[in-house]
């Protein structure tokens, strides 16, 4: 299992060793050019839909191995020297021919095939970063105005009934679904009509957990249903678009594979009222053309490949519109119209007081656990430890309980940024100290947090994942960690906008509901992952094919490592061309 966002441990003893640079790198930094050689590499960089970087290439060209041919390795290196691409085990074959620098291609990072290891420049961190500030600024996302939202004004809810017309159209193109009476020998027979099991093709496990929440996230449950991605007319237009551009099969093929489609598959599927395990193989081997540094059968991170999965949405609009559409807008793609949210980062400068502000698009928060002693101040908050398996959960916790309303807050929380991360202040004109502090800009549809269980020790070289209880309230409110809520309490209630602040969040809900929960059990390296689903105010687990009905004490003592939120209340946004009824 990948382990994800880097830590650095608590003990002291360990803070004071501090590795020694790579010589590999310092003498590749005095052979070419000696000041800052990466200069030129911020052409070579890209910035993917969701914030990363990577090394630019055409769509369809798959990086392969020089030596061996392999483009399924987990990371792909290519020399800073000579462009040649090579994996892991034959990069320290490329390092003897004096060659020994090169870059991930998938996640544009330094890489040393002499020490087989990652290795830091500021000067190339610098260039990453200021190819993300070009595309930023390119895009409709600038620093100053985060993005193109259009103001919403609250309509009544009018109910859809179909007219003459439509109920022509729906009885000519639709059949009734079939239903079967309950069978009280059978309890899965009255369970509600789309919980339906999905079985494990081989240590896919995190597959099915994220694509158990997404079958059932009311809006892109709702997307799907209406029929507003067809599969079938998606594939006809795609299929005449790659036949008409030449080319060879596969580039085709590529072109033609749509993740939405096979959603949509899975949707039809899953809703018909059959109630045998379904296997989504279709969408597995869609999945693995997109990511193909993840196609095996090893287990992977149930958060990489929601991450993974989202972005191959939006990479497919983004080649069907051939422009790009930021997704901080939420109207780009209807993963982001539902998942889109945005932060805002504040740098303030100690001495001065100057604040810079930039923004940035997520479509998910990922959490640090709270310190075991960290979470006395939250004594006061609702407590749902009332029953007695979360509280054998905490009798072996001796370190305390991590809520996640105090990661939130840890989240939100302001933070002196180091020494070594001073920024450069427009106001004192030199690199000084400061406070950064963190906010949600923009609230999505639906919240995902995801909470770091895995973490990584560079100093010790190995991983661990962290297994401390997190208790989450099943209704939450946001307003507490809107910018809106956090700039008034810096500066008080006066009475003027925070940039545009109150104006385009006072139409959102704060208040969202729990739905879904991925846990995941076990080690690091081996371990199993599980989704509770709420459903009519009943919870259900969803363990691969086997789908039975749970308490909610049950779902309040799993191990969360992923949570679900969707708002109470989803306004709906004005037609500009409303017709009169």
């Amino acid at each position: 299992m990948t382990s994800k966002h880097p830590q650095h441990p608590n003990h002291n003893h360990h803070r004071k060793q501090i590795p020694l640079p790579c010589p590999h790198l310092s003498a590749f930094r005095s052979n070419h050019g000696g000041a800052n050689p990466f200069r030129a590499l911020q052409s070579c960089l890209r910035i993917r839909p969701l914030g990363r970087a990577a090394i630019r290439r055409d769509p369809a060209e798959v990086p392969r191995c020089a030596t061996c041919g392999s483009s399924a390795a987990s990371r792909l290196y290519a020399c800073l020297s000579c462009a040649a691409v090579s994996c892991f085990p034959h990069s320290a074959a490329h390092a003897d021919s004096g060659h020994v620098i090169a870059v991930d291609v998938d996640r544009a990072e330094l890489f040393c095939c002499a020490c087989k290891d990652q290795v830091f420049d500021r000067d190339f961190d610098a260039a990453v970063v200021l190819a993300a500030a070009s595309a930023a600024s390119s895009s409709s996302l600038g620093l100053r105005q985060p993005e193109n939202l259009r103001k919403r004004r609250r309509v009544d809810y009018r109910p859809w009934a179909p007219d003459s017309r439509e109920r022509v159209l729906v009885s000519r193109g639709s059949v009734p679904l079939p239903g079967n009476p309950p069978d009280p020998a059978d309890p899965a027979s009255c369970f509600p009509r789309g919980l339906r099991g999905l079985n494990n093709l081989g240590n896919t496990c995190f597959m099915n957990s994220v694509l158990q929440a997404l079958l059932h996230t009311p809006p892109l449950r709702n997307f799907f249903l209406s029929d507003r991605h067809n599969r079938f007319l998606c594939q006809q237009k795609n299929g005449r678009k790659s036949g008409s551009g030449g080319g060879d099969g596969k580039n085709s093929m590529l072109r033609r594979i749509c993740l939405a489609c096979d959603l949509d598959a899975i949707f039809s599927a899953v809703f018909s009222g059959d109630r045998t395990p379904y296997s989504p193989a279709k969408f597995l081997y869609s999945w693995w053309q997109h990511a193909a540094n993840l196609a095996s059968y090893e287990q992977q991170d149930a958060h990489e490949f929601f991450i993974s999965m989202l972005d191959g949405i939006h990479e497919k609009v983004e080649q069907d519109q051939r422009k790009p559409r930021s997704q901080g807008n939420g109207e780009c793609c209807i993963a982001h119209r539902v998942f889109s949210g945005i932060l805002r980062s504040d740098v303030t400068c100690t001495v001065c007081g100057f604040t810079s502000t930039t923004y940035d698009p997520c479509v998910d928060i990922s959490l640090d656990l709270e310190p075991g002693q960290g979470t006395a101040r939250h004594s006061t908050t609702k407590s749902h430890a009332c029953n007695g398996e979360i509280d054998s959960v905490l009798s072996s916790q001796g370190c305390g309980i991590s809520t996640l309303i105090g990661c939130l807050d840890r989240f939100t929380r302001p933070e002196k940024l180091g020494s070594d991360q001073k920024f450069f202040c427009q106001h004192c004109k030199v690199r000084q100290e400061s406070l950064k502090q963190m906010s949600i800009r923009k609230l999505p549809l639906v919240s995902c947090f995801h909470i770091k269980r895995f973490e990584h020790s560079p100093i010790r070289k190995m991983s661990r994942k962290v297994d401390r209880y997190l208790q989450f309230p099943f209704s939450l409110d946001m307003a507490p960690y809107l910018s809106s809520s956090i700039l008034r309490s810096r500066f008080g209630n006066r009475i003027f906008n925070f940039d545009g602040d109150d104006s385009e969040t006072s139409a959102e809900s704060s208040e969202f509901e729990l739905f879904a929960v991925v846990t995941h059990t076990g080690r690091l390296d081996a371990g199993h992952y599980v989704t509770y689903l709420r459903l009519n105010n009943h919870w259900y687990k969803c363990d691969d094919a086997w789908i039975t009905q749970v308490s909610e004490n049950i779902v309040r003592a799993a191990q969360g490592y992923m949570m679900f939120y969707v708002q109470k209340i989803l306004y709906y946004k004005a037609s500009e061309n409303l017709v009169s009824s």
